[in-house]
């Protein structure tokens, strides 16, 4: 499975007590290649984890790779920040709205269903999400 790895599902993989842990265990069962995230995730998980050494370890284990800069990709964050301003996306929610522009074949795992069934890639373009349930 190609991914791009949110931070919901890094900390449920990671947090037994999340109530999507089950759920993104198994999504990690499925996972045949490191999944692509960006720093603004990485910062994310390991603040709701309290757990840097947890996060790089995913990055170390193969479980999820990094695969973004935010300088070469300045201009598209902030139209994409101004398109979505009402909606107060985080900077992680933008790399990942870019990196879905950038891997087309890479679905968005995320339990943010909300948000990024609202997000679209390419202006008009759904992003393709696995969701929790």
């Amino acid at each position: 499975m190609k991914g791009i790895a949110d931070t919901g599902f890094l900390v449920g993989f990671a947090n037994r007590n999340d109530r999507h842990h089950d759920w993104a265990v198994n999504v990690a069962g499925q996972v045949t290649e490191p999944l692509l995230t960006c720093e603004a995730v990485l910062a994310e998980a390991a603040f709701h984890l309290r757990n840097v050494p947890l996060v790089l370890a995913m990055i170390r284990d193969g479980l999820i790779a990094l695969a973004f800069d935010c300088q070469d990709h300045l201009p598209q964050l902030a139209a994409l920040a101004n398109r979505y301003a009402n909606r107060l996306p985080d900077l992680a929610d933008l790399c990942l709205i870019r990196m879905s522009e950038l891997y087309p074949s890479h679905s968005v795992i995320t339990v943010d269903r909300e948000d990024f069934r609202i997000y679209r890639r390419n202006k008009r373009e759904a992003i393709p999400l696995i969701c929790p349930p």
